[in-house]
């Protein structure tokens, strides 16, 4: 696989305020899957801790497809916001791993929740949540929305390869959900950056399913250059986190909460080393869940916000980072 000869992280800073969230969800499901049940597989399960931090992930059962997470988190977001269905006026679903490659599993989505709106996908894998996001928080600050329903789900498991054993361990499925509303001035995204880096599209993805390579039994599972990868996201971390706080004219230190995409444990650690931030306040599930992917973030923000621990005015910072290579990263004031 080729390399990135340079890594781009330069992308353009803006600032969308105005913008609440009311309300979070999330969804795992119960078949919990730790490293000794992959011991089959010919995985150590002490090499997966030490590698990556994970000791369990979740595996949907056979019946359960994304747009089934994404109901159910979506659910919950919307109960905690306390709307009605009729209430929604905007579903915008994050995933690389649809219900079928055509229509748009947010419509599924939208006929399951009973919602009478528009709905779409968007697709940047493990950057997804923040994408739609972004969008989301677009429509409701021009005031296209009143309540705008954003879910990122995803079902790994069904896109690897069970006998990989670097990847397989890796992953898990899982959903998180937010509603979006209009809030006061102080609230929003004090900064937010979104980029692309289509130098490093070889590094990590699935070659066949698409017009290009509509079916190769071969290429039909995710790769991955795992050391390559690695190493891109421990230095976009630092550099785009470092980059949206100073353009939200914050220090680091006033960030209260770091939601960042769980890929590995390493790269948390890496993160938080290199920001010179207390590690206390880098969330990490992925212990428990492994890679959610388009589900991580949002996950993350719907268990803290549940646990009381985001307070009104806090700051946190919510990052994604994964295929295209993409990216997305806010600055964001409750």
């Amino acid at each position: 696989m080729s390399k990135p000869s340079e890594p781009a992280y330069r992308s353009p800073l803006r600032k969308l305020m105005g913008v609440q969230i009311i309300g979070t969800g999330s969804f795992l499901p119960d078949n919990v899957v730790t490293n000794e049940d992959l011991a089959s597989l010919g995985c150590d399960a002490e090499w997966i801790v030490k590698r990556t931090g994970i000791r369990e992930r979740r595996h949907a059962p056979p019946e359960m497809c994304t747009s089934d997470m994404a109901v159910a988190a979506g659910e919950r977001a919307m109960e905690a916001a306390g709307v009605r269905r009729q209430d929604i006026d905007l579903l915008l679903l994050a995933t690389f791993t649809p219900d079928r490659l055509m229509p748009a599993t947010a419509t599924t989505v939208q006929d399951k929740l009973g919602l009478e709106c528009g709905a779409m996908d968007l697709v940047a894998a493990c950057s997804g949540f923040l994408y739609a996001l972004v969008t989301g928080m677009q429509f409701v600050a021009s005031g296209s929305s009143r309540r705008a329903l954003v879910i990122g789900a995803d079902t790994n498991t069904r896109v690897l390869d069970p006998t990989d054993k670097k990847i397989y361990p890796l992953f898990g499925d899982g959903a998180g959900a937010v509603v979006l509303a209009p809030g006061s001035p102080e609230q929003g995204a004090l900064s937010f950056t979104l980029g692309s880096d289509g130098r490093g599209v070889e590094l990590l993805g699935r070659e066949s399913g698409g017009v290009e390579i509509p079916y190769d039994p071969e290429r039909w599972f995710m790769q991955m250059d795992g050391r390559a990868v690695f190493k891109w996201a421990v230095r976009l971390i630092d550099e785009v986190s470092r980059n949206v706080v100073e353009a939200a004219d914050l220090s680091l230190g006033e960030i209260d909460w770091w939601l960042l995409h769980q890929a590995n444990e390493r790269i948390l650690d890496a993160a938080a080393e290199s920001l010179q931030i207390d590690r206390e306040k880098v969330i990490m599930h992925l212990d428990r869940y492994g890679n959610t992917s388009a589900g991580s973030v949002p996950i993350a923000l719907d268990e803290t916000f549940r646990a009381g621990k985001i307070k009104r005015g806090q700051h946190l910072l919510m990052s994604g980072f994964g295929a295209g290579l993409t990216w997305g990263t806010t600055a964001f004031r409750w």
